[in-house]
């Protein structure tokens, strides 16, 4: 898979939904995922996220501050943030305070938006996501769904989401791009600098740009 594609599936992925997607098969597939599931949830977003990128799209080339704002407005509204956060610290986050959970979340998420976010202006209007099903986890706590990347001329790229429930709203707090886990690979990546510095101070070398946020292989 080359760099590109790695890249727009890592920004798409960071907003719980693929903006280059679904076109004529959107409306027979939102016909049959049912009414406020979480398939539903990802085409409803897709859908939205692709007509704003396309209408905004010469605005967003322009004024990268009103990109930025769009995709952290979507971000917060479909990832569960301080959850992932959690799930990245591991055994670094058992008695943690919520502050600074929230610090680390907040950096994270930031370092990957700038990393990956102007990838969204690159889709290739030919690149669509295929919806493949929706699996209770958990006894229903967790949902996975799943999904491939179909292109010309390539092999389908996988991609699932794990999703809870917050009051009456899914969220996303894992994607797996061709098997790999966000949360593992964070959890990895931080592990080092973790057993070296507590929680706020990684926080502030990810903010500060010392250390990133590296969703990909080079």
């Amino acid at each position: 898979m080359k760099r590109t594609l790695i890249s727009l599936v890592i920004a798409s992925a960071l907003l719980a939904a693929a903006p280059v997607t679904v076109f004529a098969q959107s409306a027979q597939a939102a016909t049959t995922a049912p009414a406020g599931s979480p398939s539903q949830m990802v085409l409803a977003n897709s859908t939205r996220i692709l007509s704003t990128l396309e209408a905004r799209r010469a605005e967003f080339t322009k004024n990268r501050a009103a990109l930025s704002q769009f995709i952290s407005t979507e971000f917060n509204q479909m990832f569960d943030r301080d959850y992932a956060a959690r799930l990245v610290l591991g055994t670094h986050g058992r008695g943690a305070s919520d502050s600074d959970v929230k610090l680390f979340a907040d950096a994270l998420s930031t370092s990957l938006m700038q990393r990956y976010g102007s990838s969204l202006l690159d889709f290739n209007a030919k690149l669509k996501v295929r919806i493949k099903s929706e699996t209770p986890l958990r006894g229903g706590a967790i949902v996975k769904v799943s999904s491939e990347y179909l292109r010309q001329g390539g092999e389908p790229v996988p991609v699932d989401y794990l999703m809870r429930k917050i009051g009456s709203n899914w969220k996303v707090f894992d994607v797996m791009v061709e098997g790999v886990s966000f949360v593992q690979t964070f959890r990895n990546q931080f592990d080092t600098p973790l057993k070296q510095k507590s929680i706020a101070q990684v926080a502030a070398d990810i903010q500060a740009g010392r250390l990133q946020a590296q969703a990909q292989s080079n």
